[in-house]
């Protein structure tokens, strides 16, 4: 590691924090003894979070925050890395989709998924990468997803805004290296997220438990497990550069035999 060692307890900060993935993480960094920055642009979804974690006061803030708004992003990552860091990590997690087939998918739609899940990504990691930088350490983690890794019918936009996270992640895991910054990224498949509950039709979830080896859908609670993985040094400092499926085995698998399970 270059530059000088920590003396900070590790402070998290998750874009779409406030459900899904991004609440598990929270969650689990919480568990950990760390702090986390729960960022949303659901305000709703910040005031219910609020609720339910109020016994971690002080550990935990809450923000209201676009990551597809740059001038929103710049500012309240550097008000967070002052009053409530030094950040040390990040989560990903904020992402639109829609199930919608090439043929049919607007320039707009396609425009609007890339600017939360690729460009939104990115500003953000670019920031936090700034602050990081200066002090020689620090974890990236974007929240990918197999629809990067594999041609699933209805994702042109969502597989290509994926995609583009999965470059990213090589690129500035490149070029951050020698900063003492680790990029990595976490590939889920079928998560049982209000995500999934909104595009996934009785249809498409059969066709995903015919398809994944372990005949089910993924918990939050187990991609969050794998990003904590990877925002630990002690766990994974030679780790960068890397994606890692969390899907049941789909990305990999090829035959199956038998019949889905319940």
């Amino acid at each position: 590691m270059t530059g000088s060692a920590r003396t900070h307890e590790p402070t998290i900060l998750v874009t779409g924090g406030a459900s899904g993935i991004g609440r598990a993480t929270v969650e689990a960094v919480l568990a950990q003894g760390w702090k986390a920055i729960v960022a949303d642009r659901d305000a709703a979804g910040l005031n219910l979070l609020r609720e339910t974690l109020r016994p971690a006061a002080g550990k935990v803030i809450y923000e209201q925050m676009d990551v597809a708004d740059e001038a929103a992003v710049i500012a309240t990552i550097a008000r967070c890395d002052a009053e409530f860091g030094p950040i040390s990590g990040v989560v990903n997690s904020a992402g639109v989709g829609k199930d919608v087939p090439a043929l049919e998918t607007s320039a707009d739609l396609f425009r609007e998924i890339l600017g939360v899940n690729l460009i939104g990504t990115f500003v953000v990691s670019r920031e936090i990468a700034r602050v990081m930088r200066s002090r020689g350490w620090g974890s990236i983690v974007n929240i990918a997803s197999v629809s990067a890794l594999r041609g699933i019918v209805g994702r042109a936009a969502y597989g290509a805004s994926k995609g583009g996270i999965v470059t990213l992640t090589k690129v500035m895991a490149v070029e951050l290296a020698p900063f003492g910054v680790r990029v990595n990224a976490i590939a889920p498949g079928p998560i049982e997220t209000p995500m999934a509950l909104d595009m996934h039709t009785a249809e498409i979830r059969a066709a995903w438990l015919a398809t994944v080896p372990q005949r089910r859908y993924g918990s939050p609670k187990e991609v969050a497990s794998a990003a904590i993985f990877l925002l630990n040094e002690a766990e994974s400092s030679f780790v960068t550069g890397h994606t890692l499926t969390v899907d049941g085995g789909f990305s990999i698998a090829g035959i199956l035999g038998g019949t889905p399970g319940p």
